[in-house]
């Protein structure tokens, strides 16, 4: 009996040490999905947080895993500094635009192409806090921007204004006609007299 009441204890207190281990983890976020067009540069946003303060052992890696689930391949690393990919495809095409005081460990892709098409991992470890969550954001390359929500208020705004403008000019004109139509009455009214 004896036996089980250490055993009962060994794991509670088990589960309480990796509870606590778990507590203590890095935790990244990032968005979901992100939209970009062909040609353009999107800022791959990376926050953290951690249970330790920015330790001098802060590491970041950035991959990617392509559509086709081919291999993954390094994006971007940082450790004390930033380490651009010295090939592959994102070789002179990504740049560190993350604050690590602020806990922030976001990168910049220049040019998007369709081939970027894929998911991007942000992986943080600031020792001790060594484990912890991978954040995931999938990347789509459209050829040509949604008609969102803004575009259709451009729209909607524009419209307005060109219309305002045709009344106001119709007002002028009408206004202008009746001018003349009153100077001619009054011309043929003196000319009569």
């Amino acid at each position: 009996m004896r036996g089980r009441t250490w055993l009962g204890a060994a794991l509670v207190l088990g589960a309480q040490f990796r509870a606590l281990w778990l507590a203590a983890a890095v935790e990244v976020h990032t968005a979901k999905e992100v939209v970009a067009v062909n040609g353009t540069n999107q800022r791959l946003k990376c926050t953290f947080s951690s249970s330790s303060p920015v330790s001098q052992q802060l590491s970041v890696s950035w991959n990617f895993q392509p559509e086709d689930l081919s291999s993954h391949e390094l994006v971007f690393y940082y450790q004390k500094e930033p380490y651009k990919p010295p090939s592959g495809r994102f070789k002179d095409r990504v740049t560190w635009d993350g604050n690590t005081e602020r806990n922030d460990v976001s990168i910049i892709i220049w040019n998007l192409q369709p081939s970027d098409n894929g998911t991007f991992t942000c992986q943080v470890t600031n020792w001790p806090d060594v484990y912890g969550t991978i954040g995931e954001v999938r990347l789509r390359v459209v050829q040509k921007v949604n008609f969102s929500e803004i575009h259709f208020l451009a729209v909607a705004i524009g419209s307005a204004s060109v219309l305002m403008i045709i009344v106001v000019a119709a007002v002028i004109i009408c206004r202008q006609r009746r001018r003349k139509a009153r100077d001619k009455r009054l011309e043929v009214a003196d000319t009569e007299r």
